[in-house]
């Protein structure tokens, strides 16, 4: 038994696009005569479709597109993943297609609802097994979160299947990976069942799929492994034994780094979110330091240095190391880079309000102003040349509102969102390993906003480290003020940073979308109301 695994990147909405991926995966092996070709969920709509589940329209061009792909090799056995609307209910459907036709459709019994999911939402539950048969041996469809519970390969194996065929639309967080393979090796095992597992891979809003298909059998586990974050395809050689399919191509699976992993879902997410968007490249806003650093980096490694362009915009409170690291940051990467002063949009802004804050004290406003001035700045090169604005602040600015609302965060795309500040030096760190294209005075320099003589991010929070597990255990554990405190930390810290948690909702939520790679991240993981007195 020979069956081909496509690991592809479909995109949103794009029907007829997706169609065309998948006919054009199939051409390439077609020549390995599979009798077997897989892909992942949702293939033909891509996944999430979210609301576009509710227009009628989609499902009118899904039953031409499947009608379309079902005319093509009619000599192969293809599953594919689409949604079906049937008697005004919404399933998440795997298709059995054979003979220029729908022989079988499984529709998905675990809908998940939680964190990033909304399933249930738009789909209702499917019942009982889905099984096909090629070659007089049984084979089980099933999808994603089916294979988390035992319901419904408990089904199918109790009805003959030799096989588990799981198509998924798996998103990625830091760990994902061991999650997975953890799972399956004990699924297989307790059900004496090999298992197939199909990944989409590709970005897709906040969210980024890593791919990784697996192949796990009962007995030795993981026999076979597709990359993580890139298209590619599989063909496996099967061949019954003591009755019991065993894969006779296996790899041996080889560990990738934690760091690499993180590295490459972010410039993942980011290169898919700028072209399936059709942005023509990436700006930046190069401050001298790390994040913007970073940021920078990972988008010449997504696009190139030909489409990528960052822009230096000193003011008096600019060191002249920041603004000469950041034309080694862009040297180093080979992009374009301009220095724009801000001194006299600054000035502008403060006499037109100078009658407006007379006998006013300077403040924060002052230090928003020059943010504010960047922003402008930023957005007006973005509409002229058609790249997107990539900001640059981390997951621990964002946590605690260290930002200014459009000022740095008036952009397009938050490649760090998600990143904390502890990982953001973990990561450059990896990326100088691969070549040294972060200047080491930027890794080195404490950080700093340079909005005001000889500011320093420490001077108005605790260090990064401390900050970053508050912030995990608050949001990402969902911990009390009172279990962090037990857990060693200082109290008078820890209601500073859960008080500016709460209070920067109001930030978050008018900040641009950013790759997600932790358990939980800031966006359609976790759900706050902006007006709020629980009070922890």
């Amino acid at each position: 038994m020979k069956i081909a695994i496509i690991q592809e990147n479909p995109v949103v909405g794009d029907v007829g696009g997706n169609l065309d991926i998948a006919l054009k995966s199939i051409e390439k092996i077609k020549n390995e005569q599979p009798d077997i070709v897989i892909f992942s969920e949702m293939f033909l709509t891509g996944y999430p479709p979210e609301d576009l589940l509710l227009r009628n329209d989609l499902y009118q061009s899904l039953d031409l597109t499947l009608k379309e792909l079902a005319k093509h090799y009619p000599e192969l056995h293809i599953v594919i993943g689409y949604p079906r609307k049937k008697n005004k209910k919404i399933f998440n459907a795997a298709g059995h297609i054979y003979q220029g036709e729908i022989k079988a459709e499984y529709f998905k019994q675990e809908l998940p609802n939680y964190k990033e999911f909304d399933e249930k939402r738009y789909f209702s539950p499917g019942k009982g097994p889905g099984l096909i048969t090629v070659k007089d041996k049984v084979f089980a469809l099933t999808i994603c979160e089916d294979i988390w519970y035992t319901k419904a390969i408990r089904q199918a194996t109790r009805r003959g299947a030799e096989l588990i065929l799981n198509l998924n639309a798996s998103p990625f967080h830091r760990h994902k990976l061991e999650e997975r393979k953890s799972l399956l090796r004990k699924q297989a095992k307790k059900f004496s069942v090999p298992i197939i597992y199909v990944n989409q891979v590709g970005g897709q809003d906040e969210l980024v799929f890593d791919g990784s298909s697996l192949v796990v059998s009962p007995g030795s586990g993981v026999d076979f492994q597709l990359p993580s974050f890139q298209t590619a395809t599989g063909i496996l050689n099967f061949e019954m034994k003591d009755g019991v399919f065993k894969l006779i191509n296996r790899s041996e699976v080889s560990e990738v780094s934690d760091l690499k992993n993180l590295y490459d879902a972010i410039v993942l997410g980011t290169r898919d979110y700028i072209e399936k968007n059709g942005f023509s490249g990436a700006l930046i806003g190069s401050s001298g330091g790390i994040d913007s650093a970073l940021t920078a980096t990972i988008a010449v490694d997504a696009l190139g240095s030909d489409r990528v362009k960052t822009v230096m915009m000193p003011f008096k409170y600019t060191a002249d190391i920041s603004v000469e690291d950041s034309q080694k940051l862009a040297d180093n990467l080979n992009i374009q880079h301009e220095v724009i002063e801000i001194q006299e949009i600054y000035n502008s802004f403060e006499k037109s309000l100078k009658k407006e804050f007379k006998g006013k004290e300077k403040d924060k406003t002052e230090e928003n102003l020059q943010s504010r001035s960047r922003g402008v700045l930023l957005m007006a090169l973005s509409n002229k040349s058609g790249y997107l604005v990539l900001t640059t602040g981390n997951k621990s600015e964002t946590a605690v509102g260290y930002s200014t609302l459009y000022g740095d965060t008036a952009g397009g795309f938050a490649v760090l969102k998600d990143v904390p500040k502890t990982w953001v030096y973990e990561l450059v760190n990896y990326r100088n390993t691969i070549s040294q294209v972060i200047p080491q005075r930027i890794i080195d320099r404490p950080p700093s906003a340079e909005l005001a003589p000889d500011q320093k991010d420490s001077d108005s929070l605790p260090e990064y480290k401390i900050l970053d597990e508050i912030i995990e255990l608050y949001v990402e554990k969902d911990l009390s003020l009172t279990l962090i405190t037990e857990k060693g930390f200082d109290e008078k810290i820890v209601k500073q940073i859960v008080n500016l948690i709460d209070r920067s909702e109001y930030k978050r939520r008018q900040a641009p979308p950013g790759v997600r790679i932790t358990e939980r991240g800031f966006g359609k993981d976790r759900r706050y109301p902006i007006t709020n007195r629980y009070f922890h």
